[in-house]
This record gives structure tokens, sequence and C-alpha cells, in this order.
């Protein structure tokens, strides 16, 4: 590995994927006493934002950040964030086949190295798991602007450490993977 990236590069494993969060209330389970029906106050607003994030299996490392919107554009900028980020460390990063992943144009700096995982299987993706726990930490939430959604988001995020990212994220099949390529 060491000839192949360089000396005192690290080698990292990475799972990406992005998730819209916006104004209408994500509904969730609320509890009652027996023969209640459940009520929650919700909204219909429809605007929206995409964060786009990666999370590392092994320890927990996490770097997100927020697009308007989702396409090639968004997408390039986040791989050139994601790589200042990383800076001298080489990533290996399962990415989903969205189109905007897929763009020809589409320019991988030189630290980072797709793999992309089968059409239509995002139980694959690790990620996926962190939106749903991310997700439901906003569940009845009723921000009135993007803005106080932003504010939200970030005081979740800061709550949420890196033992609990690797412990939603750490599936075993990836972990074996990863440690019989590595002997």
């Amino acid at each position: 590995m060491q000839e192949e990236f360089g000396e005192g590069k690290r080698l990292r494993y990475l799972c990406q994927d992005e998730t819209r969060l916006g104004l209408k209330t994500m509904a969730g389970r609320l509890i009652t006493a027996a023969g209640v029906k459940p009520l929650g106050l919700s909204q219909w607003q429809r605007e929206n934002f995409y964060l786009y994030g990666v999370v590392e299996l092994l320890s927990g490392y996490s770097f997100f950040y927020e697009f308007s919107h989702l396409d090639g554009d968004c997408f390039q900028r986040f791989l050139e964030l994601l790589s200042a980020q990383l800076g001298d460390d080489v990533a290996v990063i399962q990415f989903d086949q969205g189109s905007f992943h897929r763009v020809k144009a589409l320019d991988c700096p030189e630290n980072i190295i797709p793999i992309f995982q089968p059409p239509h299987s995002p139980e694959l993706n690790p990620i996926e798991r962190f939106w749903e726990f991310l997700k439901s930490k906003l569940e009845w939430e009723n921000c009135k602007t993007l803005n106080q959604l932003r504010q939200k988001l970030a005081q979740v995020l800061d709550t949420i450490t890196p033992e609990v990212i690797a412990s939603l994220t750490s599936y075993d099949f990836i972990l074996e993977a990863l440690f019989s390529a590595a002997s």
C-alpha cells in the first residue's frame, strides 16, 4: 500500500450518501394510553435542502455539507471539500449509483477512489442507518424557517459522537471484508 499511495498516507474506507431535510414534519411514533389515538402537530411546508455526507465505519469520522439541491455540480463541490478535509489521506468511498454520481464529467480528486454499490440496494450503504437515526432525532420538529431547521440540525449533529456513528454504521460484512483485505 505504501508503494501505491505514497509514504505516510493513510487509506480510509468511507460511505457516502445524501438526504433531504425540510420543513414538512417528519412524523414518528408517539406514546399514548391504550385506545387513545396519538396526535402530533404537523406542517406541510415544502422548503428543503440536502445534506451530503460521509461516514467512516471504524472510527466514526463524519463530514457533512449542505447544498440547496441534488445534482452533479453540488456533488463535485462536495468531493472537492471532502478531499481538502482528508488532506494527505486516501479514501476509498462507497457510492450508490445515483445519476449525478456517475456523470462522465465528474472529476474525482486524487485522494478519493470511488467504488459503486449495486443499483437499487440502499441497504448495503451503512450511512443509510445514520440518516435514519438523524431523522429520528428530528421527528415532530415544526421549524418555521429553514434557518431554524439548520440550527436544530446543528444541535443534533453536535450531540452525535464518533462512537455512536461507528456503532450505527459498522456492518459486519463490510468490516470482515476490510480486515481480510488488510491481512
